[in-house]
């Protein structure tokens, strides 16, 4: 499905860029005075994208501002889609554990997240934790954030979790690596009065 939207993702962006590439490019020449083909919608660099009596054509039609403010809608909402397809960072689905056999094993890759998390909230001093995978199937990575108690030592925590959470992930699921970035939070609380 990545590989999909990925590819949809491209071709929509090259059509879109060409088509306005060649709008915008066509109306600067026939503005500056290139000669215009008789199909085009511009004769000339005075002349005006819509005349008052296309603009004003469809005002009286009852279907005409309904249609017009639907399809604008369709076209936000699909702009919408696209965005938030592109800026989302996809969850890792599974994750391909070599058995030694040739075949392969699949592993869900929540069920490695909820594992990684129920270990990394074992470490001394961390009042939570979320993981989640991204990467490839073959080559995962994880994206830790660990929310810290206020008198816990932050490499004390980073140290105990890599060797700890990260190395049995890596060795059950029989990983060469599992690169990981670790975000480190510490829990707000009031200032300690001294006296």
């Amino acid at each position: 499905m990545r590989a999909v939207l990925r590819t949809v993702d491209r071709v929509l962006l090259g059509l879109v860029g060409l088509l306005l590439l060649a709008l915008g490019g066509s109306v600067l020449a026939i503005g500056l005075g290139a000669p215009a083909p008789s199909w085009w919608l511009h004769q000339g660099p005075h002349d005006v994208l819509l005349s008052a009596a296309e603009r004003t054509r469809w005002r009286d039609a009852g279907w005409w501002w309904p249609v017009v403010i639907a399809a604008l809608a369709v076209l936000l909402l699909l702009a919408l889609w696209w965005l938030v397809a592109v800026l989302r960072r996809r969850r890792l689905g599974e994750v391909l554990v070599d058995t030694g056999d040739g075949e392969g094993a699949v592993l869900r890759g929540r069920a490695l997240e909820a594992v990684l998390v129920q270990e990394a909230d074992r470490v001394d001093g961390v009042e939570r934790a979320s993981v989640r995978l991204t990467g490839r199937r073959a080559d995962p990575a994880a994206r830790v954030r660990l929310l810290l108690a206020p008198h816990v030592d932050p490499g004390t925590a980073l140290d105990d979790l890599t060797t700890r959470a990260l190395t049995h992930a890596r060795t059950s699921a029989g990983l060469q690596n599992l690169p990981a970035e670790i975000q480190l939070r510490g829990v707000k609380h009031r200032a300690e009065r001294v006296s």
